[in-house]
């Protein structure tokens, strides 16, 4: 599927390929084995996987989706196969030590996978539909990465080993809205489903693109602050029904699912009076970060809020949530006829200077840094830092055709909401404005947060 590439440019996409896969091993290994032994036993818990299951699963993505389409070769362990496959394995029987290979073990099947994954990248012909599965298996692979990052966050473990914490891009504070004039707009990518273009990579649930014709709205140029935030706790939000929702308030009498603090599982709350990683400690509100407690970062966008936190705030502060349309014209503007832009800086991908993501600055600058990212409506950070909740539900766009892996997107389709713009947890790679991802509306353990809409 696909014509062969000239030599030239066969050889300089093999090396950004090969970069970009040396780059996910490293980064993967990295998350595993800063861990000492004892956290490799990560505690029963719903939102996450074990970080060993986290690295098996990936690399048997590369045997399915690289060597088996491709050459159809068997597996290196088949009697491990199901173990790997989420589809095989419930949940929660991933937590048992018993039925997996212990860290040594899972690394050197990683290794030996990723080994020969790069040395049939150097030794066989790269056409469109190669480098599409080898492009799909990285990609999974990043979205992975994110998982292992978060699940650190939600027990409590270390930062990730490669953080940089500092001010890569400071900026100065802007405030107001956006205003978006109406109009009619491109949403989504540019091509069917089944195009492997090499610039245009994108999954299935971001085509085919399409247009639309918006009325004139106005957004907020950043992000919801901690500060913002913090205004509405200490005004008792979670405590006035008449922010909620009938599926908010539903949320707030479902007790938490229970998460280590301190190193000791207990129930967080039983109803929630402040986002998950909060507290009111020693006169100051405090927010954990990883392993570590510390006074609330009011300029930092708030995070860890799920769909019906996000949804009492704007009720309460009378603005509302932008739809997925919406959001994307805000961050991309792009309109029929006119060069396509996949970022809301134009067509460079994302660096240090644009976007906090790759889990470098954790989500703790201010919502007014990186003002080379803004929009051409100027609009903030909305790529990387926090995930942002829109109101739309999750459903594929017209002319949806399923790309080669069937469960990407289909399996969300219906009860999630979708979210746009990557986290600080997100890779770069993976990354650009019409990406959509989907969470149900109580996650919370996820690097979500969100912007508003006037009324």
């Amino acid at each position: 599927m696909g014509d062969r590439k000239p030599l030239n440019a066969m050889q300089a996409m093999k090396d950004e390929l090969l970069q970009e896969l040396e780059r996910t091993r490293q980064r993967t290994r990295a998350l595993i084995t800063s861990l000492p032994e004892a956290m490799l036993d990560v505690p029963y818990h719903p939102g996450v996987n074990p970080p060993l299951w986290e690295m098996g699963h990936s690399a048997f993505f590369y045997e399915v989706f690289v060597f088996n389409l491709l050459d159809g070769s068997a597996s290196f362990d088949p009697a491990m196969d199901d173990l790997w496959d989420s589809f095989h394995i419930e949940h929660q029987d991933r937590w048992n030590r018993d039925l997996f290979p212990g860290r040594a073990e899972t690394l050197a099947y990683f290794d030996t996978v990723y080994d020969r994954v790069a040395e049939r990248i150097l030794s066989q012909p790269l056409d469109d539909w190669t480098l599409y599965l080898n492009r799909y298996a990285i990609f999974h692979q990043n979205m992975h990465i994110e998982s292992l990052i978060w699940c650190r966050q939600t027990v409590g473990y270390p930062a990730p080993p490669d953080t940089k914490p500092g001010r890569p891009a400071r900026g100065e504070t802007i405030a107001g809205d956006a205003i978006i004039p109406a109009g009619r707009w491109v949403i989504g990518m540019p091509g069917e489903s089944a195009a492997y273009a090499t610039t245009d990579f994108a999954f299935d649930s971001e085509k085919p693109g399409f247009e639309v014709e918006l009325d004139a709205f106005a957004i907020s140029r950043l992000p919801v602050s901690n500060a913002e935030f913090l205004a509405f706790v200490e005004d008792d939000g979670y405590q006035k029904s008449e922010h909620w929702s009938f599926g908010g308030r539903k949320w707030l009498q479902t007790e938490v699912d229970v998460a280590l603090v301190h190193g000791s599982p207990e129930p967080l709350f039983r109803m929630p009076r402040h986002p998950l990683y909060w507290r009111w400690h020693e006169c100051q509100w405090q927010e954990r970060v990883f392993d570590s407690w510390q006074p609330l970062n009011e300029n930092a966008a708030v995070s860890h809020v799920s769909y019906w936190e996000a949804e009492a705030f704007c009720n309460w502060a009378g603005r509302r949530l932008p739809t997925e349309y919406e959001w994307e014209v805000a961050a991309l503007g792009n309109r029929p006829g006119e060069p396509f832009q996949r970022y809301p800086w134009g067509n460079t991908p994302a660096d240090a200077t644009l976007a906090d993501l790759d889990g470098q600055a954790l989500g703790q600058n201010p919502v007014y840094d990186y003002p080379q990212s803004d929009s051409p409506f100027g609009c903030r950070q909305m790529i990387g830092g926090v995930w942002e909740w829109t109101s739309s539900q999750f459903f594929p766009y017209d002319g949806f055709k399923i790309d080669m892996y069937p469960f990407m997107s289909t399996l969300q389709f219906g009860d999630h909401k979708v979210t746009r713009g990557g986290s600080c947890a997100t890779s770069s790679c993976l990354i650009r404005g019409t990406y959509r991802q989907a969470y149900l509306p109580l996650r919370n353990d996820a690097f979500t947060g969100f912007r508003t809409c006037a009324r």
